[in-house]
């Protein structure tokens, strides 16, 4: 492995916004707040969501769909893709429900005033909060599904923007950055696989918001060869991770909500905008 590198940091870092940065090189800068006036489309149920069928987006929509399935009929919701490749999320109207200009953003309009929320995990509680359902009660059940749910929002950055970008989106390939990203990302399945030897799901046999929260993540990981990383991971030795997220995957709420918010890949799987159930057929 290199011990060396040409490369020497400046006393003060300086945004060279023409250089290179990989394929969501535009999508990221230094500075936050709207770079443009867009007001957001509104729909007609109380709950608004702003995304786009990425992990962190996919999370949301899921949990939506798993309300609904429970007889929630309050959780119907209007779903706006936002193209972060083209630079959407830094709308004003997008901005305005979420200052740090990511997604998923979620406008709740039953309350008054509205209320915004931001971060998927967020989101998650709050709607397993309002509508009592795959949150657990008792406080020690409680505490170990928010233990698993902040884990799984602690440790995604080393999955995505960590492995995932210097294995697939960077413009060259560093030993260094994907050694180091490809050994945390291997312990954190490592650690699933253990932690799943002897439980059906995060926290045991009740499936909740842990488990929304993780799937979209290390189950596309292991499941559908995320990052185009599933040999280079060796993802098929993580055997109690495969059997937890096959199936969780084959839940009907589960399959609607891996469309919604879905702009690309085969024309039958995408499902742009959300409104009603119907859209699905």
């Amino acid at each position: 492995m290199p011990t060396s590198s040409s490369y020497v940091p400046p006393k003060v870092w300086k945004w060279e916004s023409a250089s290179g940065g990989g394929r969501w090189a535009k999508i990221n800068r230094p500075i936050a707040g709207a770079t443009h006036e867009k007001a957001l489309p509104v729909g007609r149920h109380p709950l608004q969501l702003y995304s786009l069928a990425t992990p962190n987006g996919v999370k949301v929509t899921i949990m939506l769909e798993e309300l609904l399935a429970l007889g929630k009929r309050g959780a119907e919701y209007d779903a706006f893709p936002i193209e972060i490749g083209d630079g959407e999320q830094f709308g004003s109207g997008f901005v305005a429900v979420n200052p740090n200009s990511k997604i998923p953003a979620l406008l709740d309009r039953s309350a008054t005033p509205p209320t915004r929320v931001f971060e998927s995990g967020a989101i998650l509680l709050y709607l397993a909060e309002k509508f009592d359902a795959f949150v657990p009660r008792a406080l020690s059940a409680r505490a170990e599904c928010l233990s698993w749910l902040f884990w799984q929002v602690g440790s995604a950055p080393y999955l995505g923007g960590g492995f995932g970008h210097f294995y697939a989106y960077a413009p060259e390939k560093f030993e260094y950055a994907i050694n180091r990203f490809a050994m945390e990302v291997k312990r954190q399945l490592d650690l699933l696989d253990k932690h799943l030897a002897n439980r059906r799901y995060l926290c045991g046999d009740e499936y909740n918001i842990a488990d929304i929260a993780t799937y979209p993540w290390y189950g596309d990981m292991v499941l559908n060869n995320g990052y185009d990383a599933a040999d280079f991971l060796d993802v098929a030795s993580y055997k109690n991770v495969i059997r937890w997220a096959t199936e969780i995957e084959a839940r009907p709420a589960v399959e609607r909500g891996r469309r919604v918010n879905m702009t690309w890949g085969p024309e039958a799987l995408q499902l742009p905008e959300r409104h009603d159930a119907s859209d699905f057929d």
